[in-house]
Protein backbone atom coordinates (compact mmCIF):
# COMPACT_ATOMS: atom_id res chain seq x y z
CA UNK A 1 0.00 0.00 0.00
CA UNK A 2 1.51 3.27 -1.07
CA UNK A 3 1.68 5.58 1.77
CA UNK A 4 0.30 9.24 1.82
CA UNK A 5 1.86 12.09 3.05
CA UNK A 6 0.33 14.93 4.30
CA UNK A 7 1.39 18.41 3.61
CA UNK A 8 -0.63 20.94 5.03
CA UNK A 9 1.72 23.49 5.08
CA UNK A 10 1.21 23.53 1.08
CA UNK A 11 -2.39 24.22 1.59
CA UNK A 12 -2.06 27.49 3.32
CA UNK A 13 -1.70 30.35 1.23
CA UNK A 14 1.01 32.58 2.36
CA UNK A 15 -0.23 35.82 0.43
CA UNK A 16 -3.71 35.48 2.48
CA UNK A 17 -1.65 35.36 5.82
CA UNK A 18 -0.32 38.73 5.05
CA UNK A 19 -3.06 40.24 3.18
CA UNK A 20 -5.65 39.60 6.43
CA UNK A 21 -3.00 41.61 8.81
CA UNK A 22 -4.11 44.72 8.25
CA UNK A 23 -7.62 43.58 8.47
CA UNK A 24 -7.01 41.66 12.12
CA UNK A 25 -5.01 44.36 13.20
CA UNK A 26 -8.30 46.98 12.58
CA UNK A 27 -10.32 44.13 14.80
CA UNK A 28 -8.69 44.29 17.48
CA UNK A 29 -8.90 48.38 17.70
CA UNK A 30 -12.89 48.13 16.99
CA UNK A 31 -13.15 45.66 19.77
CA UNK A 32 -10.63 47.39 22.16
CA UNK A 33 -13.16 50.35 21.28
CA UNK A 34 -16.31 48.68 22.02
CA UNK A 35 -14.85 47.72 25.79
CA UNK A 36 -13.85 51.20 26.40
CA UNK A 37 -17.22 53.22 24.88
CA UNK A 38 -19.33 50.13 26.71
CA UNK A 39 -16.87 50.67 30.13
CA UNK A 40 -17.28 54.60 30.27
CA UNK A 41 -21.33 54.41 29.65
CA UNK A 42 -22.00 51.72 32.29
CA UNK A 43 -19.67 53.23 34.82
CA UNK A 44 -22.00 54.08 36.91
CA UNK A 45 -24.99 52.08 36.65
CA UNK A 46 -24.30 49.91 40.18
CA UNK A 47 -26.12 47.85 41.45
CA UNK A 48 -27.25 46.20 38.29
CA UNK A 49 -28.80 42.61 37.43
CA UNK A 50 -28.65 41.19 34.23
CA UNK A 51 -32.04 39.36 33.43
CA UNK A 52 -32.20 36.76 30.44
CA UNK A 53 -34.49 35.05 28.58
CA UNK A 54 -35.40 34.12 25.38
CA UNK A 55 -35.98 36.53 22.54
CA UNK A 56 -38.60 34.41 20.52
CA UNK A 57 -41.53 35.12 23.60
CA UNK A 58 -44.49 36.95 22.55
CA UNK A 59 -45.74 39.48 24.71
CA UNK A 60 -49.36 37.81 25.95
CA UNK A 61 -47.29 34.24 27.39
CA UNK A 62 -46.85 34.16 30.93
CA UNK A 63 -43.00 34.34 30.90
CA UNK A 64 -42.72 37.58 29.24
CA UNK A 65 -45.10 39.05 32.19
CA UNK A 66 -43.01 36.98 35.04
CA UNK A 67 -40.06 38.92 33.43
CA UNK A 68 -41.40 42.52 33.51
CA UNK A 69 -42.61 42.14 36.95
CA UNK A 70 -39.20 41.23 38.20
CA UNK A 71 -37.53 44.01 36.39
CA UNK A 72 -40.33 46.63 37.42
CA UNK A 73 -39.61 45.65 41.08
CA UNK A 74 -35.88 45.16 40.93
CA UNK A 75 -35.97 49.03 39.51
CA UNK A 76 -38.16 50.28 41.66
CA UNK A 77 -35.68 48.78 44.47
CA UNK A 78 -32.86 50.60 42.71
CA UNK A 79 -31.18 48.09 40.33
CA UNK A 80 -30.12 49.12 37.06
CA UNK A 81 -31.77 45.96 34.77
CA UNK A 82 -29.50 44.63 31.73
CA UNK A 83 -30.90 43.47 28.88
CA UNK A 84 -29.94 41.86 25.36
CA UNK A 85 -31.99 44.94 24.38
CA UNK A 86 -33.91 42.59 22.10
CA UNK A 87 -37.15 41.08 21.33
CA UNK A 88 -39.22 38.71 23.72
CA UNK A 89 -37.84 38.54 27.55
CA UNK A 90 -35.45 40.59 26.28
CA UNK A 91 -38.01 43.38 26.00
CA UNK A 92 -39.88 42.63 29.04
CA UNK A 93 -37.08 43.19 31.20
CA UNK A 94 -36.13 46.67 29.77
CA UNK A 95 -40.08 47.70 29.57
CA UNK A 96 -40.30 46.63 33.50
CA UNK A 97 -37.33 48.71 34.37
CA UNK A 98 -38.36 51.33 32.20
CA UNK A 99 -41.26 51.79 34.38
CA UNK A 100 -39.29 52.00 37.19
CA UNK A 101 -36.78 54.18 39.31
CA UNK A 102 -33.69 52.96 37.87
CA UNK A 103 -32.66 52.89 34.59
CA UNK A 104 -32.97 50.37 31.96
CA UNK A 105 -30.00 49.44 30.04
CA UNK A 106 -29.95 47.21 26.68
CA UNK A 107 -26.74 45.83 24.80
CA UNK A 108 -27.40 45.47 21.55
CA UNK A 109 -26.28 42.90 19.32
CA UNK A 110 -27.04 42.31 15.35
CA UNK A 111 -27.92 39.30 14.16
CA UNK A 112 -29.16 38.00 10.77
CA UNK A 113 -32.40 36.23 12.06
CA UNK A 114 -34.54 37.81 14.84
CA UNK A 115 -32.29 40.51 16.88
CA UNK A 116 -33.64 44.23 16.79
CA UNK A 117 -33.81 46.41 20.06
CA UNK A 118 -36.92 47.30 21.61
CA UNK A 119 -37.77 50.72 22.35
CA UNK A 120 -37.72 50.39 26.28
CA UNK A 121 -33.98 51.30 26.81
CA UNK A 122 -33.00 54.63 28.50
CA UNK A 123 -29.37 53.56 27.77
CA UNK A 124 -28.61 52.05 24.74
CA UNK A 125 -25.33 50.08 23.94
CA UNK A 126 -24.80 48.34 20.09
CA UNK A 127 -22.51 45.48 19.80
CA UNK A 128 -20.71 44.03 17.43
CA UNK A 129 -18.56 41.53 18.73
CA UNK A 130 -20.31 39.25 21.14
CA UNK A 131 -17.69 39.00 23.64
CA UNK A 132 -17.38 41.88 24.49
CA UNK A 133 -21.11 42.26 25.12
CA UNK A 134 -21.08 39.29 26.84
CA UNK A 135 -18.21 40.49 29.36
CA UNK A 136 -20.31 43.98 30.37
CA UNK A 137 -23.04 41.43 31.44
CA UNK A 138 -20.96 40.13 33.75
CA UNK A 139 -18.50 43.15 34.90
CA UNK A 140 -21.87 45.31 35.62
CA UNK A 141 -23.84 42.56 37.22
CA UNK A 142 -24.55 41.70 40.68
CA UNK A 143 -26.96 39.57 40.29
CA UNK A 144 -27.70 37.22 37.48
CA UNK A 145 -31.49 36.36 36.64
CA UNK A 146 -32.44 33.81 34.37
CA UNK A 147 -35.46 33.34 33.03
CA UNK A 148 -36.61 30.71 30.06
CA UNK A 149 -34.51 30.79 27.17
CA UNK A 150 -32.67 29.07 24.30
CA UNK A 151 -29.22 28.97 23.28
CA UNK A 152 -28.18 32.44 23.59
CA UNK A 153 -29.79 32.35 27.37
CA UNK A 154 -27.80 29.25 27.78
CA UNK A 155 -24.33 30.33 26.70
CA UNK A 156 -24.85 33.22 29.14
CA UNK A 157 -25.73 31.23 32.14
CA UNK A 158 -22.60 29.26 31.60
CA UNK A 159 -20.60 31.53 30.69
CA UNK A 160 -21.45 33.35 34.54
CA UNK A 161 -20.91 29.53 36.00
CA UNK A 162 -17.96 29.10 34.36
CA UNK A 163 -16.44 32.30 35.81
CA UNK A 164 -17.72 31.81 39.27
CA UNK A 165 -16.96 27.83 39.15
CA UNK A 166 -13.02 29.18 38.35
CA UNK A 167 -13.29 31.82 40.70
CA UNK A 168 -12.40 34.15 37.61
CA UNK A 169 -15.18 36.10 38.77
CA UNK A 170 -16.65 37.04 42.23
CA UNK A 171 -19.46 34.85 43.46
CA UNK A 172 -23.25 36.81 42.75
CA UNK A 173 -26.39 35.40 42.94
CA UNK A 174 -27.37 33.32 39.68
CA UNK A 175 -31.33 32.94 40.33
CA UNK A 176 -33.23 30.47 37.67
CA UNK A 177 -37.16 31.63 37.24
CA UNK A 178 -39.31 28.93 36.15
CA UNK A 179 -38.86 25.75 38.18
CA UNK A 180 -40.80 23.50 35.57
CA UNK A 181 -38.95 24.29 32.29
CA UNK A 182 -35.27 24.39 34.38
CA UNK A 183 -35.44 21.04 36.60
CA UNK A 184 -34.60 18.36 34.14
CA UNK A 185 -31.27 20.47 32.92
CA UNK A 186 -30.54 20.97 37.20
CA UNK A 187 -31.10 17.37 37.39
CA UNK A 188 -29.67 15.95 34.55
CA UNK A 189 -26.15 18.41 35.86
CA UNK A 190 -26.73 16.87 39.21
CA UNK A 191 -27.31 13.33 38.40
CA UNK A 192 -25.00 12.82 34.89
CA UNK A 193 -22.39 15.63 35.40
CA UNK A 194 -21.76 15.94 38.70
CA UNK A 195 -22.61 12.03 39.16
CA UNK A 196 -19.22 11.19 36.51
CA UNK A 197 -17.16 13.92 38.41
CA UNK A 198 -17.35 16.42 35.41
CA UNK A 199 -17.99 19.28 37.94
CA UNK A 200 -17.96 19.40 41.75
CA UNK A 201 -20.65 18.28 43.97
CA UNK A 202 -21.83 21.31 45.05
CA UNK A 203 -21.38 23.48 41.85
CA UNK A 204 -25.31 23.05 41.30
CA UNK A 205 -25.16 24.70 44.43
CA UNK A 206 -24.36 28.31 42.52
CA UNK A 207 -27.73 28.16 41.27
CA UNK A 208 -30.80 28.73 43.31
CA UNK A 209 -34.43 28.41 41.10
CA UNK A 210 -36.89 31.30 42.13
CA UNK A 211 -40.43 31.52 41.04
CA UNK A 212 -41.89 34.43 43.41
CA UNK A 213 -40.69 38.24 41.47
CA UNK A 214 -40.60 39.34 45.41
CA UNK A 215 -38.56 36.45 46.57
CA UNK A 216 -36.24 37.09 43.73
CA UNK A 217 -35.72 40.63 44.67
CA UNK A 218 -35.58 39.71 48.44
CA UNK A 219 -32.64 36.75 47.61
CA UNK A 220 -30.55 39.05 45.97
CA UNK A 221 -30.93 41.49 48.81
CA UNK A 222 -30.36 38.60 51.42
CA UNK A 223 -27.26 37.77 49.39
CA UNK A 224 -25.43 41.02 49.90
CA UNK A 225 -26.57 41.62 53.38
CA UNK A 226 -23.45 41.32 55.33
CA UNK A 227 -20.93 42.42 52.36
CA UNK A 228 -22.62 45.31 50.72
CA UNK A 229 -22.88 45.93 46.82
CA UNK A 230 -19.52 48.11 46.23
CA UNK A 231 -17.11 45.15 44.84
CA UNK A 232 -14.45 44.52 47.50
CA UNK A 233 -10.50 45.26 46.84
CA UNK A 234 -10.29 40.88 45.78
CA UNK A 235 -13.75 41.66 43.17
CA UNK A 236 -12.07 44.90 41.62
CA UNK A 237 -9.16 42.54 40.50
CA UNK A 238 -10.98 39.85 39.34
CA UNK A 239 -13.32 42.03 37.20
CA UNK A 240 -10.43 43.60 35.62
CA UNK A 241 -8.64 40.48 34.76
CA UNK A 242 -12.19 38.28 33.33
Amino acid sequence: MRSQTHKIPEMIDPQALYSTNGQEAWRVLGIMAEFQMAADRLNGVRPAVSIFGSARTKEDHPYYATAKTIARKLSDAGFSVISGGGPGLMQAANQGAHAGRAPAIGLNIALPNEHSSNQYQDISISFRYFFARKMMFVRFASAYVVLPGGFGTLDELSECLTLVQTGKSRRIPIILVGRAFWQGLLDWLTSTVAGEGMIGEHDVDLMRVIDEPDAVVEAIFEFYESRGFQPSRDDREKLLNL
